[in-house]
């Protein structure tokens, strides 16, 4: 008899073909153990995504919920909320220019990666963490060097903690609380300082954004900067490690890349649609829905699993192939519908320079491990470690 558990670690590993049985024989179908519905078809996800009013994400759109967060962030909320949370958190997104960060994201590149000159095996997560907080601090304005008031490895392993879920209660444990209880302390201060000396950072432009004389609330500031400090960490972080995950396994596509780096940008779209880390996310239902067969109850539970729906055939001719010169246009690789990623211009750009300047430092590489460790959660993953040999 089938079973998919979302918060398994088996899952984790390798949700493929569990994504694959489920698209053919039960699209629309009830976990027992997560207590949810699971969507696996790209169709079906996209409609979903769209339909806010049916599908709704004010009781969390986590697979495990941080407490005091449903209903008070961008990701967990509806509109008309949602709008107007977007619409003040895109204004300091626009003041904080884009092409302003470029200069500063390739010179944490080339600092993280010179480390890796000489070196025959190294584990690529130690790189990518440096550089992905790094990365972030600097967009997000949070304190460095003599202004540092934590170290940057605190900030890194307390926003892995908070996606992360315990896979025996499939929720948060006490470990994963405390993590966010930290990192709510930490925004609080990083406010602070930022509000008593603006700069031309993000924290600074959405503590204070205003449109036509809506501001957003101390609380709203707070988890807004909790969340991004989370989101861009991990999801960053996350976004990197499955990169170079993905290049690394497929000599052919590293090497094309390697050779014509404009292939990138493509090769990135690519890995996000087949290797996504955001791979599942959590509606509740606002009315009784009927699908294949199924009645979805108004108050159930539902998964929308995007890293299922990016790999349906019903889509994307061989979806099991990675393929850098694909262009999969509409994948799910940052989500969709009214809750599509703020910051994919940013991360993007990011993922684009960083393996410019590594390619650069490590032409030809592959993995060593054909196991890996997989973070436990039931929202992202990622490898918890990746061990590559230079060739």
């Amino acid at each position: 008899m089938f079973a998919f558990d979302p918060y398994s670690p088996a899952i984790d590993a390798d949700p493929f073909p569990y994504y694959q049985t489920l698209r053919d024989e039960h699209p629309c179908f009830w976990s027992p153990e997560a207590q949810m519905w699971v969507l696996s078809r790209y169709a079906d996800i996209v409609s979903a995504g769209q339909d806010w009013q049916t599908y709704s994400s004010a009781s969390g759109n986590l697979m495990t919920e941080l407490p005091g967060r449903a209903g008070a962030t961008l990701g967990s909320s509806d509109p008309p909320r949602h709008d107007r949370l977007r619409g003040l958190i895109q204004h300091a997104f626009m003041k904080r220019n884009l092409l302003a960060l470029e200069e500063p994201i390739r010179a944490v590149a080339q600092q993280v990666f010179a480390q890796l000159q000489g070196a025959k095996t190294f584990d690529f997560k130690d790189v990518s963490s440096q550089f992905t907080v790094k990365v972030l601090m600097a967009a997000l304005g949070l304190p460095m060097g003599n202004e540092a008031i934590v170290e940057e490895s605190e900030v890194r392993e307390n926003a892995v903690l908070m996606v992360q879920s315990d896979a025996r209660t499939r929720a948060k444990g006490p470990e994963h609380i405390a993590a966010y209880n930290w990192m709510q302390d930490y925004a609080g201060k990083v406010i602070a300082m930022r509000r008593a000396e603006p700069r031309n950072d993000l924290i600074s432009h959405f503590s204070m954004a205003e449109i036509e004389g809506d501001k957003l609330t101390e609380r709203e500031v707070l988890l807004t900067t909790t969340t991004l400090i989370m989101a861009g960490v991990e999801s960053l972080g996350g976004f990197m490690m499955m990169f170079a995950y993905n290049l690394a396994s497929f000599d052919e596509a590293r090497r094309a890349v390697v050779a014509n780096p404009a292939l990138l940008p493509d090769a990135i779209e690519e890995s996000l649609r087949f290797n996504t880390s955001a791979q599942r996310f959590r509606r509740r239902l606002m009315k009784d829905v009927e699908l294949h067969g199924q009645t979805m109850r108004e108050g159930d539970f539902v998964c929308l699993a995007y890293g299922s729906g990016n790999r349906d055939e019903r889509q994307y001719p061989n979806p099991d192939l990675f393929d850098v010169a694909r262009k999969p246009r509409g994948h799910l690789g940052f989500g969709g519908g009214v809750h599509a990623c703020l910051g994919t211009a940013i991360a993007r750009l990011a993922v684009k320079i960083a393996f410019e300047e590594f390619h650069k430092v490590v032409p030809d590489y592959r993995r060593l491990a054909d196991q890996l460790p997989w973070m436990p959660s039931s929202t992202f993953r990622s490898p918890l470690r990746l061990d590559i040999a230079v060739q």
